[in-house]
This record gives C-alpha cells, structure tokens and sequence, in this order.
C-alpha cells in the first residue's frame, strides 16, 4: 500500500471516527459536555474544540504547500484561532457542522495528494514562533495521530459517563484482500 492510499484510508477512518465520537458525545447534557473533568482541554466540549482547531491550523499551513491544493483554498473561511483551547463552538450542534466539513475537506486533499509530494518539506512556523522545514508526508500522519490521541481522551471521559463509544479499531474499514 502507498503512503498516499494509507493517509487516504487514514482520512476515511478519522471521519468514521469523529463521527461517532460526536454521537456519542449527543448522549450528554451540555452542562457535562462542558464541565471540567480535568483532561488536557477540561471537558468534551473543549477536547473536541482543540481537535477541531489543531486540523483548522495543520490544513492551513498545508495549503502553502508549493503543491498549492485546489481542496484547501476553501480554509480561508476558518478563522485561525489564538490559541490551542479556544472554544470555538460551545454547542455540540455547530460543532458538529464544521467537523464535517473539515473531514471533507481532509478526505478530498488526501485524494489530490500525490506520492511524489509527501516527500517535499514544508516550511512553517509554530505558535512559539519556532521556525521548521518537516517532511510533508510526516506532518499529515501527525495530523491523524493527533485526532486520534485526543479521541481517545473523550472516550475516556464518556465512558466516565457511562457512555459506550463502541469500536475504534480500523480493521473494521480496511478492504478485503480476497
């Protein structure tokens, strides 16, 4: 499998994932989806706002890519946040909407990208205002384990909810070889 059809299948399973993880997330009041269960960002709420804002924030700087993706040039609707704990949506409802944006978007760039490009560095700078030059084809795959880092840290605080998550593993999407 190319490195392009596992960042593919990678963009397929975080969608899944999100997904569920909001639906299950449906099954709380919003007074505990936002109380602080002292996890990295507090609560649900602010651990999938940081999801959210740490994708809005990677596909921004990917978009300078010298590839320049006709998929992300619909980012500059996405205001950058000013920080890593912003609470951008306090309603699971909105939320939600632009999380299904972003894993379109995630899904179609992962289309566009070619394996040729994965290999190109990508200049960028940090919140820190640290500059770094980073294998492109490295920084998405940080992306992915980023989302899935912090989902699993909501799942955690669901299921100190009595909430079942259900499966997370990707064999359930990986295809049949025979």
């Amino acid at each position: 499998m190319s490195e392009k059809s596992q960042l593919m299948l990678m963009a397929e399973y975080n969608q899944l994932m999100n997904q569920r993880i909001i639906k299950a997330s449906e099954n709380m009041s919003s007074d505990s989806l936002s109380e602080n269960k002292g996890a990295f960002f507090n609560s649900v709420i602010g651990t999938l706002n940081h999801i959210l804002i740490g994708d809005c924030i990677w596909l921004k700087r990917f978009s300078t890519h010298p590839s320049a993706y006709i998929s992300l040039k619909s980012l500059s609707e996405f205001k950058k946040p000013d920080s890593l704990d912003t609470i951008l949506f306090s309603d699971l409802t909105s939320l939600k909407e632009k999380r299904s944006i972003l894993d379109n978007i995630l899904i179609e760039w992962c289309g566009e990208l070619k394996e040729e490009d994965l290999d190109i560095p990508l200049k960028y700078v940090n919140f820190k205002g640290e500059v770094h030059n980073k294998r492109f084809g490295d920084l998405i795959l940080h992306v992915f384990l980023h989302q899935i880092h912090h989902r699993g840290q909501v799942t955690t605080l669901l299921s100190q909810e009595n909430i079942d998550f259900g499966e997370t593993d990707l064999p359930e999407i990986v295809p049949h070889e025979c």
